[in-house]
């Protein structure tokens, strides 16, 4: 009997969903032709990581490398991208890799797929909430920061924040209010928003252009430490690598590629519109390629641009390009760009 039990536990465990044929009727809404969907795909993966994770991966780990990174990681998400397109041309339905799984390897792993796209969502909003408040907080004279900053003790784990970041808490609060009043201003807002991103990512590329210096794309050891030296820093080189365009090495360009991906998630959402693009099997495989080149050519011009503007030990962090163009001397853009990345991280 308990032999019987077992069994029948684990077939419920194995049992998958029936692919069933839908009605056209069932699919109100107007076909998203590829056009509209690699617009769809840009909007929802051009995120936090063009403003904020390119700043630390530069600094941190890869260096002016990260341009590397970021071809890697691009290059692996064409792959996994791939792999969505598969899932989303044989089920037409709306739905996401829960549904995918469900109907594929059975409800055991849909259930697991279920809980980590519920842990990823949790992570994305709390880490776009958390940048807001950084660049918010930059554009005041970080005066959140200094009043909080004591709050935690020292003692606390490093990969925890510095302080309880409340501005951060109360975005989140107020957007999900907004998103429960109805989702047509939320749209609104949202094609508002790409359009002032996209200009703001121009600005910034052109301004690199303009006062990016290929020196530092060149930078040797004597060069950090004549920098260090006039501003009276007395660590050694050390964690901060050996200079030239490879200062960390190739494992930091690996390193970095890792991270990096992070920033290419949100092309997964084109899958969700297969029942609503006219033909699938071709419009969806060329939606998802095309928004993760556009997406690699925003990142790679943003991370060149920040790179050739700052030598790479000298970029912050938290907030890297408004700092960055007040170390080129073009103080009043900062705020320019600031409110928009202000604005773009607010609709994310």
């Amino acid at each position: 009997m308990q032999c019987q039990d077992l069994h029948h536990f684990g077939q419920k465990l194995v049992r998958r969903r029936l692919l069933e044929p839908t009605e056209d009727s069932e699919s109100p809404m107007a076909p998203l032709n590829p056009m509209k969907l690699v617009a769809f795909g840009v909007a929802s993966t051009l995120g936090a990581g063009v403003y904020i994770l390119v700043g630390e991966v530069a600094m941190f780990i890869a260096g002016p490398a990260i341009v590397i990174s970021f071809l890697v990681a691009a290059v692996s998400s064409v792959l996994s991208g791939l792999c969505y397109a598969e899932f989303g041309t044989r089920v037409s339905w709306t739905g996401s890799a829960y549904l995918y799984s469900y109907i594929s390897v059975g409800e055991l792993w849909a259930f697991i797929t279920a809980w980590n796209l519920i842990l990823s969502y949790v992570v994305v909003t709390g880490s776009v909430a958390r940048a807001w408040s950084i660049a918010f907080d930059s554009l005041i004279g970080n005066h959140i920061f200094q009043a909080l900053e004591g709050t935690f003790s020292p003692y606390m784990p490093y990969y925890l924040a510095k302080y309880p970041d409340f501005v951060a808490l109360s975005l989140v609060l107020l957007l999900t209010g907004v998103l429960v009043l109805g989702v047509r201003e939320s749209v609104l807002v949202g094609k508002i928003s790409t359009g002032i991103n996209l200009l703001v990512l121009s600005f910034i590329i052109l301004s690199g252009f303009i006062k990016g210096d290929l020196h530092n794309w060149k930078l040797t050891e004597q060069d950090y430490t004549l920098n260090t030296s006039e501003s009276g820093d007395i660590y050694s080189l050390g964690p901060l690598g050996s200079g030239g365009f490879v200062p960390f090495d190739y494992d930091g360009i690996l390193h970095g590629a890792a991270l990096c991906f992070y920033s290419f998630v949100g092309f997964d959402d084109i899958v969700t519109k297969g029942e609503e693009a006219p033909n699938p099997h071709r419009s969806i495989p060329i939606s998802i390629m095309s928004t993760v080149f556009i997406c690699f050519l925003a990142y790679f011009g943003v991370s060149a641009t920040l790179t050739l503007m700052v030598p790479y030990y000298q970029i912050q962090s938290d907030s890297p390009f408004p700092q960055a163009f007040l170390h080129v001397g073009w103080g009043p853009a900062r705020y320019v760009v600031a409110v928009g990345i202000l604005c773009f991280l607010l609709y994310r």
